[in-house]
């Protein structure tokens, strides 16, 4: 995701790969087959990690199917597999969409093992055997082969979301960006179905992104070790950790507290994280110490109170009752923000879906503001809900 690079850049120097390069939206890296399955398994912030198997110069739709025609793809599958072809296309050389190129390299596939075996592989575009992937920049084709299958965003715990629920990796991202580590308490003060909780307790914990999935795509390749991949899961999973601070999510929907608890179980860390059925707005933080704050509120189309209102609430109730927390939330409402009145420590570029947002800090300071007379609610952290008025 755009803003999330050198973010992923150092999730994986840091899980050992060599080479590691940083672009736009993407990260370049060196490693072998076992880090391949390390790196699907571990990597919080990569949507899906493709192996380069030919690099060529192409200059037009047919040059591209006569060199695609020209590789040996018995090496990658058989004629009784089924593949898919994603293709992305910026390239003044080629004067037709990317849906056009994905056909052309499907033909140019199918031909290669009609030609030689007269009989051709299937296509799958839901659950193929072999995914494999065109990019044309330029001059340049780099055909890989996708070794995630689906979208690495797709946990598998999450069975039960809200209205546009925030992508699992972009949640990820976002507390990595934070540079919370499970070294304090946690809060997200708007948990929705809990997915930004979920991704906080994982990295608090140490526990594997993608260690809930089913399924990633080298499963069904032909050189699939399977004894690799399970000594390598294996591995991983020693190195959990116990975090010993609360890890807390409030939210005022009743519906919202139930999904979240849904998906907490499904993610095994229900005896990580809390959920309370309370309303931001009547909250104020225990006297427990330094916290982390992290939310992502209403915005966009999910927003349809005054925003002004809405904006100048958040910055009062962080005043009045979140005194020595470091406090960071996304937003794609620029204008919104100047109501919070607090002064932001960080503003950091990113985007949610096709949103230009920021996500940005604010630092609160005991002692900085009184709070008023009326004290709102105070939250434990409790397994079980509280109750409070919405």
């Amino acid at each position: 995701m755009f803003g999330l690079e050198e973010v992923l850049a150092t999730e994986l120097r840091n899980l050992g790969a060599q080479d590691v390069e940083v672009g736009v939206r993407n990260v370049s890296f060196l490693g072998d087959k076992g880090f391949m399955y390390k790196a699907n398994i571990a990597l919080r912030t990569a949507i899906r990690i493709l192996k380069p198997i030919k690099r060529f110069k192409v200059f037009d739709e047919d040059d591209l199917y006569k060199k695609l025609m020209q590789m040996e793809w018995e090496r990658e599958m058989t004629v009784d597999s089924t593949f898919a072809i994603g293709a992305v296309v910026n390239s003044k050389h080629f004067t037709t969409n990317s849906h056009y190129i994905s056909l052309k390299s499907k033909d140019a596939i199918a031909d290669y093992f009609r030609h030689k075996y007269h009989k051709r592989p299937n296509v799958d575009v839901h659950h193929p055997d072999v995914k494999i992937h065109v990019h044309i920049l330029n001059d340049l084709c780099t055909v890989s082969l996708d070794s995630s299958g689906q979208s690495l965003h797709k946990r598998g715990y999450r069975t039960a979301t809200n209205i546009a629920p925030i992508n699992e990796v972009l949640a990820a991202g976002l507390v990595l960006l934070s540079g919370y580590t499970g070294d304090c308490n946690f809060i997200d003060p708007m948990c929705g179905s809990g997915t930004i909780l979920i991704e906080a307790a994982m990295i608090a914990n140490n526990i594997p992104a993608n260690i809930n999935r089913k399924e990633f795509g080298f499963e069904l390749w032909k050189d699939f070790d399977e004894d690799l991949f399970f000594k390598i899961q294996e591995v991983l999973l020693k190195k959990i950790r116990n975090c010993h601070f609360k890890i807390m999510g409030f939210d005022k929907a009743p519906s919202a507290i139930q999904k979240a608890n849904d998906n907490i179980k499904n993610a095994n860390l229900t005896e990580f994280i809390g959920v309370h059925h309370v309303n931001f707005f009547n909250s104020m933080k225990e006297v427990f110490g330094a916290t982390t704050i992290l939310f992502n509120p209403p915005y966009g189309e999910r927003l349809n109170i005054d925003v002004k209102e809405f904006y100048k609430s958040i910055g009062d109730t962080l005043k009045q009752g979140y005194p020595d927390s470091t406090v960071w939330f996304i937003t794609s409402d620029l204008e919104a923000l100047k109501h919070v009145g607090l002064k932001t420590s960080k503003r950091i570029p990113i985007k949610n879906a096709d949103l230009d947002c920021r996500f940005v800090r604010y630092d609160m300071y005991a002692g900085s503001r009184k709070a008023s007379k009326n004290k709102p609610k105070q939250i434990e952290n409790t397994e079980e809900t509280t109750e409070s008025e919405s």
